[in-house]
């Protein structure tokens, strides 16, 4: 289980195909506090450690998890959001996080807010607007955000000058792909009424 709190930001050193999958290989500030078997988020998705070399280490990326989120656009040097697993002693900063991603959205504007910055963000599935509330927690590439507001399939969160400078956000503009992933609580609540 994860937080959405970022804890480093990885670089892209290395992509190998294989049949379906898609073998990632970062540099990360805590590769060696790593080992084979771990899991952690990158860009909100968790995926389990199979080799370390050095300060570098590489997971592994299946079929499913490339058509469902953005890991399979991913280039060298591409910055990374990496989180690994809450230990059970921690605080729990942001929400609770799985790290399967449920959709990705389209980023539609940024707005300049002087001193901090509006994000505006479309989802490419419009049914899955019933998880998303005015206030609400919501994870954009592993980020715990809180959402402003949400009109039909478009929503926008509000991001603070650290937030926007410690993790990959800063990258994202007008049309970006990011990986969503609902609250939990949410998807139950829904699925209860649902019945």
């Amino acid at each position: 289980m994860f937080t959405g709190i970022i804890e480093a930001i990885g670089t892209v050193s290395n992509l190998v195909r294989s049949q379906s999958n898609l073998h990632i290989t970062l540099i990360s500030p805590f590769t060696h506090e790593l080992k084979v078997d771990q899991s952690v988020a990158h860009n909100g998705v968790c995926l389990t450690v199979v080799a370390i070399k050095g300060n570098e280490y590489t997971v592994t990326a299946i079929e499913e998890t490339l058509r469902k989120t953005n890991l399979n656009a991913l280039q060298l040097n591409d910055s990374v959001n990496l989180e690994r697993c809450m230990p059970a002693n921690g605080r729990f900063d942001g929400h609770i996080v799985q790290g399967h991603v449920d959709e990705t959205a389209v980023c539609e504007n940024v707005s300049d807010e002087n001193g901090s910055w509006l994000f505006t963000f479309k989802l490419e599935q419009p049914e899955n607007t019933k998880y998303i509330v005015d206030k609400g927690s919501i994870t954009i590439n592993g980020i715990s955000l809180t959402v402003v507001s949400c009109k039909n399939n478009v929503f926008t969160v509000a991001i603070i000058p650290y937030t926007y400078e410690h993790t990959n956000l800063h990258a994202v503009n007008t049309g970006t792909k990011v990986n969503i992933e609902f609250d939990i609580i949410g998807k139950y609540v829904a699925k209860m009424v649902g019945k």
